[in-house]
């Protein structure tokens, strides 16, 4: 059972259809579906074969109730609060013809509420009873916190979702057995230039507490580190139908997957860059892993290259 504390709420994605002209009244079309990092990463891993349950906030609105639909279909266990007189969390952005986000707008206040839920027996016994944890960063800082004690010990993962938000796991960095996040977000996080070298950015984030970490960088190499080795895959370059939507809560969802299986992280890694390579070509942040087209994805995805780089 893999337990996925945060955000599961309205995402809204606004696809400019021409060249974006800042400043102006852009033509282009909106799309919106449930999302939310640890939401979307649970259904992933769900998919890839992991009994899943939620602890989430939402609204006594419309669109919780979707929210709350969304869990359902994706046969996850509910356990999330809703508030009546609060409206659901979303999270609107808009993306240039090419799929890369121009702007953000985050309106989350009600995750704030986050440590109270956390105090809650049945959240405690269920975190307690888990065989895993998975956490994203809309949890605030005391939240996180509470979470890794109740942990104890177990496999605790976790995701970054933006530079301003990945912060909140400062204190927590030495309970996590995986820290999901892209380059900007590694960066902030041990407080360094986002263009570091690999080696010197993963030195930082080590001296800091965090044992294992997987960094991405769009188009880019991913890289990961784990206890003294240093690692990165390469996916294929794909030409996107979509925007990268998802792609980093894929790849979240089905490594975390593989390793509750019991693959070392970098086998576990190549099953995560499958589903973030299925994301990234379908019309939705949580793409269709039937077993056949993972599997056929899964061919075109090489090796992870190991790097004999000392980081002590």
């Amino acid at each position: 059972m893999l337990i996925a504390l945060g955000g599961a709420h309205v995402d809204r994605r606004g696809k400019v259809a021409g060249c974006y002209i800042p400043g102006a009244s852009n033509p282009g079309a909106m799309r919106e579906e449930i999302g939310g990092g640890a939401f979307n990463a649970l259904r992933n891993a769900v998919q890839r074969g992991v009994t899943g349950s939620l602890v989430s906030l939402r609204g006594g609105d419309s669109a919780g109730e979707s929210v709350a639909l969304a869990v359902e279909a994706a046969a996850i266990k509910d356990l999330s609060a809703t508030f009546l007189d609060r409206a659901t969390p979303s999270y609107t952005a808009f993306i240039d013809s090419g799929g890369d986000v121009i702007a953000g707008l985050a309106d989350m206040a009600l995750y704030e509420l986050f440590p109270k839920q956390v105090m809650r027996r049945n959240i405690r016994d269920a975190i307690q009873s888990a065989d895993a944890i998975l956490a994203d960063a809309n949890l605030p800082a005391a939240a996180l916190v509470r979470v890794a004690s109740l942990a104890m010990g177990k496999p605790f993962f976790a995701i970054a979702i933006s530079p301003a938000k990945v912060i909140r796991f400062a204190a927590a960095l030495p309970a996590l057995s995986l820290l999901f996040m892209n380059r900007r977000e590694a960066a902030t996080l041990c407080k360094a230039p986002a263009d570091a070298p690999s080696p010197a950015l993963v030195q930082k984030l080590r001296e800091r507490g965090l044992n294992s970490g997987v960094i991405t960088a769009g188009d880019a190499a991913i890289i990961a580190f784990q206890s003294d080795s240093l690692f990165s895959l390469q996916p294929p370059r794909l030409h996107r139908t979509s925007d990268a939507t998802g792609a980093g809560d894929a790849l979240a969802g089905a490594t975390i997957a593989a390793t509750m299986r019991g693959l070392p992280l970098r086998a576990a890694l190549r099953e995560g860059a499958a589903a973030a390579t299925a994301t990234v070509t379908e019309q939705t942040a949580v793409a269709r892993l039937e077993e056949s087209r993972f599997r056929e994805i899964l061919t075109g995805i090489p090796e992870c290259e190991i790097a004999d780089l000392s980081l002590r």
